[in-house]
């Protein structure tokens, strides 16, 4: 049977056919897709959402130690976070299959950076596998399972936005189930201590010549021979724009891409009178193939950066372009904006107007730093709010300043669960004076409304415990008095309770409670508001909350009734009454 499926569709059903038991991931674009697809298979594949990707990695290890074939998945800088259990596990290996799946994110499209992950394979010593299409995607999950137990060893599996969102013809297949493992004890294989770590140290290194030797004859890598003139090294997705715009070219295609296949490098480039290597992003190939005596072109015309297209690639090695861009219609410049009636929107307004200093954070929020809302200061990573917060407090106590009043760390719900609450204790812990406003909208809504822990429930449907925001500030030692909810909504109540909280000479927690618009009841119906134009006066304050359903029109404010979502914001902050409710008209 055949489908069409997208390149995440496809590794969830790789998983699945390649008898996977276990799955976890923390979402996070383009990556997002595989975990809520595996979901698909829960009668087969026990899986997950996880606080973060380090846990995501740490479990995924724990049932491959138990013998079973388990992935995690994460985009390019949810690595970054697994990165310890990552190294650690590529000296200990695998019993069960084990799989860690890596999203990049040429040309940012949805990230804070734009690494290349095969740094990490070759960093950790580990196999990479780089499907370049959803066949492949599909496919090779299969082979890096088998690859796995075999070389006992992790593999990275290395996607990309291109790969993971595009969609093609997928030839289906059934499942088959692993081979039974049992969990075994074995103390010098299992605990990371220097002794034993040394030891196993040396097993790597042999393991990385084992696999160099399966790369020359492996289904991975395949030599595609045409014309002699022109040979091309490539994988991924840039195998796509090879094939196309070079279609006489020789080509040798590498699926597995680290180790590297030199012999087999060796022998395509002796058939060949010209060798370009063709890759996204860094030049990981390309220097190891300099670095064995054999010249190539790649880097010094191709571009280092950003993602590659047919006239990307076309341009740089021929001068040409071959393939003409669709021209749309011009339309007038829109900065991406908070939607109508997001809970995030009375805050921003409100930590405006109070000037303060805002650490911001990953999420949805972050749009909280555009116009009009300007409210957003720093964006680093994931839980950096907190610890941003601490550091710039101590600067100025250090700079003879007073902190008190002058700085607050915003973080949603799931981020503060990902990487928050170790930056909170930090600030607990040594003596601070910030303000941390938890800004709970019952979901991770950046990446699709997920649910985490403090949502009471689980990937696979099941109703668990639901972590309590208030409880947990209190244990980490925030006082009671200082520990403040609030709707999201109320902007008065929003103001008194951020210059009260501030204005403490002690650590406090406000959390601020509304709904993602995208979850809230649908029998739930909310009044709908427009401007009374005998009392507009044309202030533009209402435009100040930054909504996309308010704007200009004849001098006046208007409400466009097909965005408005009733969250009230709008008729709070206008001076003169002028913006009415009704009911909506369903």
């Amino acid at each position: 049977m055949r489908k069409i499926l997208s390149g995440n569709e496809a590794v969830a059903r790789g998983a699945y056919e390649a008898g996977v038991k276990f799955a976890a991931a923390y979402p996070g674009t383009p990556s997002t897709e595989i975990l809520e697809n595996i979901v698909k298979y829960k009668d087969y594949i026990n899986c997950q959402w996880s606080p973060n990707e380090k846990v995501a990695v740490e479990a995924a290890a724990g049932a491959s130690m138990g013998g079973v074939r388990a992935l995690a998945a994460m985009k390019h800088v949810g690595l970054n976070v697994a990165a310890d259990p990552f190294f650690s596990m590529a000296y200990i290996g695998s019993n069960g299959g084990f799989v860690i799946i890596s999203a990049d994110d040429p040309s940012m499209h949805s990230s804070q950076n734009e690494q290349d992950n095969r740094h990490y394979a070759r960093h950790a010593k580990v196999p990479c596998i780089e499907p370049s299409d959803s066949q492949e995607a599909k496919d090779f999950i299969k082979y890096a399972m088998e690859i796995s137990e075999q070389f006992d060893t992790p593999v990275l599996f290395r996607m990309t936005t291109r790969i993971c969102h595009s969609k093609g013809i997928v030839e289906l297949g059934e499942r088959e189930e692993a081979k039974k493992r049992k969990f075994k004890r074995d103390f010098h294989k299992q605990v990371i201590i220097p002794a034993n770590a040394r030891i196993l140290h040396l097993k790597v290194e042999k393991r990385m010549k084992d696999l160099e030797e399966y790369g020359y004859n492996c289904a991975l890598n395949k030599m595609e021979m045409n014309s002699k003139e022109l040979g091309i090294i490539t994988s991924s997705i840039a195998y796509q724009y090879a094939k196309e715009i070079f279609p006489s070219a020789s080509i040798l295609k590498l699926g597995l891409t680290n180790p590297l296949p030199k012999k087999l490098i060796r022998e395509f480039a002796e058939k060949v009178d010209n060798l370009y290597v063709i890759e996204e992003l860094d030049p990981i190939m390309e220097e190891q193939i300099k670095a064995i005596g054999i010249e190539v072109t790649g880097k010094d015309k191709l571009p280092i950066t950003y993602e590659f297209n047919l006239n990307v690639v076309e341009e740089a090695l021929t001068g040409k372009k071959s393939y003409e861009k669709i021209e749309l219609p011009k339309i007038p410049a829109r900065p991406p904006a908070l939607c109508p009636g997001c809970p995030h929107r009375a805050v921003f307004y409100t930590l405006h107007k109070l000037d303060v200093n805002v650490t911001g954070d990953i999420g949805c929020y972050t749009l909280g730093t555009l116009p009009p809302l300007s409210a957003l200061h720093t964006c680093v990573c994931m839980g950096a709010s907190i610890g941003n917060a601490q550091g710039i407090e101590k600067a100025m106590e250090m700079n003879g300043e007073n902190p008190t009043g002058k700085v607050v760390a915003v973080i949603g719900d799931s981020t503060f669960i990902h990487s928050g609450i170790t930056g909170l204790i930090d600030v607990v812990y040594n003596k601070g004076v910030s303000t941390i406003c938890i800004m709970d909208n019952s979901i991770t809504a950046m990446t699709g409304h997920q649910d985490h822990p403090a949502t009471g429930k689980t990937l696979m449907g099941e109703k668990t415990h639901k972590l309590d925001f208030v409880e947990l500030c209190k244990a980490i030692g925030i006082k009671k008095e200082n520990i403040r909810t609030v709707s999201a909504f109320n902007v008065k109540k929003l103001k008194e309770v951020f210059t009260e909280e501030i204005n403490k000479s002690e650590p406090s927690v406000v959390i601020t409670q509304g709904p993602c618009i995208f979850i809230e009841p649908k029998d739930k119906v909310r009044p709908i508001f427009q401007v009374n134009e005998e009392k507009c006066k044309n202030c533009g304050i209402c435009l100040q909350v930054g909504c996309p359903a308010i704007y200009q029109k004849h001098d006046k404010a208007y409400i466009d009734p097909l965005f408005c979502w009733g969250c009230s914001v709008c008729s709070q902050v206008c001076p003169f009454g002028a913006i009415e409710s009704k009911e909506r008209c369903e």
